[in-house]
């Protein structure tokens, strides 16, 4: 073995001990400076917590292992076994010793096979490149085979920094609803996010208006030139806070036919922070969990009140998030933007779902737009934050199990879409 993956192991070695004990500041330390400036100790703290929680507590943490591959950084896989399903610790370690990267990766080490009801040869795929210059992303364009005009929808994903598949551990949500959307006729475009393809060249002030409305705009530009997709049907469809994003996209967009919002959260994300908060250390109680939730309302009291300014440190603030990133946020209200539109939409929730849920999201949206005709609101009993179906308590566990995004809801979405008629006709 050489020197530096020696090195590399020692280092994560000493990352599992930090973790046992869960000394989060310490943790941080060991970060190198980019790292450092994008996540907290008390964001790392929480990110652990709703990880660790989900899965019953922690019972053990194993001895690391190098990852395939030659050269620095050193990539390192840290095993931390649950009572509920296993977590990993997924890490590199450069050649200065600090690690470059950290994530808690939840799945079971199975890949993802495609849903029953995705027909592969309905439709083709290929690469396209959304955006333009040092900004643009890499997408996939799904067309279903035949000379339409088909409708057509852009896929925005949650927040976070998701590929174009939204991959959460074994589970790709956004390839489901387009693989499937494509194989009953309906065109189909995701992207990766600038914050999944570049995260280390996120400006100081970047904001949600940032994360979405560019890329969402090319995207819909983008479709509407393709020569098979009707250009007056296309169609955005956003999963939480893509959902959320979605009004403000298509009020700058007008050329957008109909929104569909899946799981789209419009409780102000501070507060459902603390309240998701809350839910996943219920699941796992003590000290550590009480500290967790007690530094996250601290840092949402400061984003709520008015000392929040530009220059507040990230560090002091819920998620990592900087100061313009929140003032973007307690700026935009989703609803309100829904409300101002014209064009007809789709609402869609998981009966299941703990981070969006019916009472603090769903009647936000239904109290403003209920007596409009065009609006369709559903709920899906049984579906969990990505419209896979379960049964009992929701936890972080459930995402690491291999599912699909139920029938029943790319068969609503299909049917909405395909009949949809563009407003002005």
């Amino acid at each position: 073995m050489r020197t530096d993956e020696v090195m590399a192991l020692d280092v994560v070695r000493g990352l599992a001990t930090l973790l046992r004990a869960e000394r989060f500041a310490e943790v941080v330390e060991l970060f190198a400076p980019p790292l450092r400036a994008a996540v907290s100790a008390d964001a790392l703290r929480l990110a652990w917590a709703a990880e660790t929680a989900g899965r019953g507590g922690v019972r053990e943490i194993g001895e690391p292992a190098r990852a395939a591959g030659d050269g620095a950084p050193v990539r390192v896989f840290l095993p931390v076994t649950c009572p509920d399903g296993p977590l990993t610790v997924i890490t590199s370690v450069g050649e200065d010793g600090l690690l470059q990267g950290l994530r808690l990766d939840g799945g079971s080490g199975t890949e993802w096979q495609p849903p029953s009801y995705a027909a592969t040869d309905r439709f083709t795929e290929r690469e396209v490149v959304v955006g333009t210059g040092q900004l643009a992303v890499p997408g996939t364009l799904s067309l279903p085979v035949g000379p339409g005009p088909w409708p057509a929808v852009v896929l925005l994903s949650g927040g976070g920094a998701f590929d174009r598949d939204e991959s959460s551990g074994p589970n790709k949500p956004l390839k489901d609803l387009a693989w499937g959307l494509a194989s009953r006729q309906v065109a189909v475009l995701r992207f990766d996010k600038f914050t999944f393809t570049q995260p280390g060249r996120l400006p100081p002030d970047f904001t949600m208006a940032d994360e979405y409305v560019p890329y969402a705009r090319a995207a819909v530009r983008l479709l509407r030139q393709e020569a098979t997709v009707d250009a007056d049907r296309v169609h955005l469809v956003g999963h939480s806070m893509g959902g959320k994003a979605a009004p403000r996209v298509a009020a700058a967009e007008p050329s957008v036919a109909g929104l569909v919002l899946l799981a789209a959260d419009a409780q102000p994300m501070h507060e459902a922070a603390v309240r998701v908060a809350r839910h996943l250390t219920s699941l796992s109680p003590g000290p550590s969990a009480d500290a967790t939730v007690a530094a996250l309302v601290r840092q949402t009291a400061l984003v709520a009140g008015p000392g929040l300014t530009p220059d507040t440190p990230a560090e002091l603030l819920p998620l990592g998030f900087s100061a313009a990133y929140w003032l973007d946020l307690r700026a935009y209200d989703p609803v309100s933007t829904a409300a101002s539109l014209t064009c007809p939409m789709l609402v869609l929730q998981g009966g299941r779902d703990y981070q969006v849920t019916v009472a603090d999201d769903l009647d936000r949206w239904r109290g403003a737009l209920a007596d409009r005709p065009d609006v369709t609101f559903r709920i899906h009993p049984d579906a969990n934050h990505l419209f896979m179906t379960g049964r009992g308590r929701p936890t972080p566990a459930e995402y690491a199990r291999p599912g699909h995004v139920d029938t029943a809801v790319v068969d609503e979405i299909a049917a909405w879409v395909t009949h949809r008629r563009h407003t002005t006709e």
